[in-house]
């Protein structure tokens, strides 16, 4: 297993085949596209592209209005029972990209939105009349009309004062100073007073100085037409208009129903042109002839070569020199067993292209270290029953599909180890056999098990852990071979190889002369002369003191880190046995095996998020840091990737 080799694209195509190109490039699905970086910054070149109007606003708009519809059609249309995982439509690739799917999308999102312009028009509709309705509501008892705010000789003014004014002692103001005003009190809340003042026209300028000392505010009716009550009446007409209205909208939108398959379909449709027009505009392009470079995986070079050949395109296929191995994408070489592990790579980092794969070098030491850190049958069991039930019920895409896949052999790994130290939902069948028969000492046959075992499976931990730490010495033992870089592999990695041998044949007597230990000796004088060799003077001192530090307490803090797989399985052990043992308490079956289960789901979700992290820091931490080259980038081909659809790709 190793990355996917690239090759560099040089393509020169006629501009009037550009589009046909495209479309046939995107068919393949297997050429990333960029533009001629030396082109472009050739002055003369550059002088001939001429600018092309994006198109990503336009289609990135549509894919909004088709995003909206959709929802309003999810949020209104009557629910379908379609079960947990829907069957998603199959539809082949002509028909997700002809024009008639376009113009299907687009009369429904339109109509759609009209139903939705239509909605958010009534609602604010409503809203206004509302505000209305509640500032006419205080001035229902007010007979006369609103619009009347005066006659030849006299002023009326609505208006308010604050519910603590003492209407009386202003009426008493106004008649202690000869003021010919009344205050007619309509209503009152908590908050005001509304009141009508009625004046004499020559009065007004002291009446109003005198009320605004009390908290005088005068009111303006919006659109005064006859008196509140009439009012009140065309406002609650209005309402019933605008709720039968919204009333007769929803059922149109829900109506729509039938246009989720093709909004769907139109959403996948505009995601394809959107790809193709980012691809299109990585094109240089001066009218008579149209450049792109681009990377294709050397396996599939001679299905772009007969196109390219098919369209009378002129093209170049070479390695990536050195200095543009940054820019080459990496693809991992996936199969059955290994594609899981993309999970786990791409959520630390793709690995640099002239790097190493790690898929198949972690996965054997993830699968089985996080089925000994959950260690249990029923754990294992329902594990995989759930991963290919979402693998053959849903169907799901590469991501969901990779990690379920993963769950699957970590279900069995988890199954197999279970069975060897004995644990099904920790200790439930011996207890649920010690309910029914107080007498019953039935116990699950076991290899070991975590409570009694402990030490040794401390040992196997730290064993398994200094298996992949090897492991990747080993692999950087090779990687700095290829490059040629011996001396390193000899005295960087062989060197602590000896030196831990002679440690473990010194412990055990072997390989002593006249009470020397000879490879330890012969491991020492290499870390003393190859581990100090490009260092000069006293700095071979600090050299040699700094790599006796950093790698005999790095090799054991490492080696254990590893016993995290025994806390681990010990942990999830005893949680089960504990809540097995709560509901043993009760005596009953019944209720033994409600409890039982309520805690060992809760201890199932713990350890499913405990293990896969722990085992993640694992590989992270300890494993790659001994060979990892990370900083790849992406392979992101021109293709189509349907959201909502499966699409049949058929042959052009």
């Amino acid at each position: 297993m190793a990355i996917v080799k690239m090759k560099k694209l040089r393509v020169m195509a006629m501009a009037a085949d550009q589009e046909r190109l495209l479309h046939q490039l995107q068919h393949l699905g297997c050429v990333e596209i960029s533009q001629p970086s030396e082109e472009l910054e050739d002055t003369k070149w550059a002088s001939m592209i001429e600018p092309k109007e994006s198109q990503q606003v336009q289609i990135r708009a549509e894919m909004s209005e088709a995003q909206s519809a959709l929802a309003a059609v999810k949020e209104y249309a009557p629910k379908k029972k379609e079960g947990l995982f829907p069957p998603r439509r199959q539809v082949t690739e002509e028909e997700l990209l002809r024009p008639d799917t376009l113009r299907a999308g687009r009369r429904a999102a339109g109509r759609i939105h009209t139903w939705l312009d239509t909605l958010a028009r009534m609602d604010a509709d409503e809203s206004r009349l509302l505000a209305k309705k509640n500032g006419l509501t205080p001035w229902l008892d007010l007979n006369m009309p609103m619009e009347l705010q005066e006659s030849a000789h006299v002023v009326f003014r609505p208006c308010v004062f604050p519910s603590a004014v003492d209407l009386e002692g202003l009426r008493t103001q106004l008649s202690a100073q000869e003021l010919p005003a009344e205050l007619i009190e309509i209503s009152q809340d908590r908050q005001q007073r509304y009141v009508l003042l009625i004046c004499h026209k020559s009065a007004q300028e002291d009446v109003t100085n005198l009320l605004r000392e009390s908290g005088f505010s005068a009111v303006a009716f919006p659109e005064p037409s006859g008196t509140p009550a009439e009012a009140m009446k065309g406002i609650e007409e209005e309402l019933d208009y605008c709720r039968r209205k919204r009333e007769e909208t929803k059922a149109e939108l829900a109506a729509c129903g039938e246009d989720k398959d093709t909004l769907q379909l139109y959403l996948d449709h505009l995601s394809a042109r959107e790809a193709l027009t980012a691809g299109d505009e990585s094109l240089l392009n001066d009218g008579t002839v149209t450049l792109f470079e681009g990377w294709c995986p050397a396996e599939n070079l001679s299905q772009v070569e007969t196109l390219l050949e098919n369209l009378g395109c002129a093209w170049t296929a070479t390695d990536p020199t050195e200095e543009e191995i940054p820019q080459v994408p990496v693809k991992l070489r996936d199969n059955f067993f290994c594609r899981c592990m993309n999970v786990v790579t791409e959520m630390y980092s793709l690995p640099a292209y002239n790097g190493v794969d790690p898929n198949p070098l972690m996965a054997p030491f993830f699968i089985l270290f996080f089925g000994v850190m959950m260690a249990d049958m029923g754990y294992g069991i329902l594990m995989i029953a759930a991963s290919l039930y979402v693998l053959k019920k849903s169907k799901p895409r590469e991501g969901t599909r990779n990690f379920m896949e993963l769950v699957f052999w970590c279900g069995i790994s988890t199954t197999i180890v279970g069975a060897m130290t004995g644990g099904f939902l920790g200790d439930f069948i011996p207890q649920i056999a010690k309910i029914i028969d107080p007498e019953s000492t039935f116990e699950m046959p076991a290899l070991f098990t975590p409570l009694n075992d402990t030490v040794a499976i401390m040992l196997g931990s730290i064993a398994l852990g200094c298996v992949q730490i090897i492991t990747g010495m080993t692999i950087s033992i090779v990687r700095k071979i290829q490059a040629g870089n011996f001396l390193d592999a000899l005295f960087d990695e062989i060197t602590w190889w000896i030196i831990l041998g002679g440690v473990a044949l010194a412990i055990f007597g072997i390989g002593t002369v006249n009470g020397i230990p000879v490879v330890l000796t012969i491991g020492g004088l290499m870390l003393v002369f190859g581990g100090t060799r490009e260092a000069k003077g006293f700095g071979k001192v600090t050299k040699l003191v700094g790599l006796i530090y950093n790698g005999v307490t790095g090799f054991f803090s490492d080696a254990l880190s590893y016993v995290r797989l025994m806390a681990l399985m010990l942990s999830g052990s005893v949680i089960a046995s504990v809540f097995n043992t709560l509901g043993a308490t009760f005596g009953n079956v019944v209720l033994f095996v409600i409890v039982s289960l309520i805690g060992n789901a809760l201890n199932l979700a713990l350890n499913l998020l405990g293990c896969y992290v722990h085992d993640l820091r694992l590989q992270c931490l300890e494993f790659f840091n001994r060979f990892y080259q990370e900083g790849g980038k992406p392979y992101r081909p021109l293709t189509i990737q349907p959201k909502y659809v499966d699409m049949i790709k058929e042959e052009q």
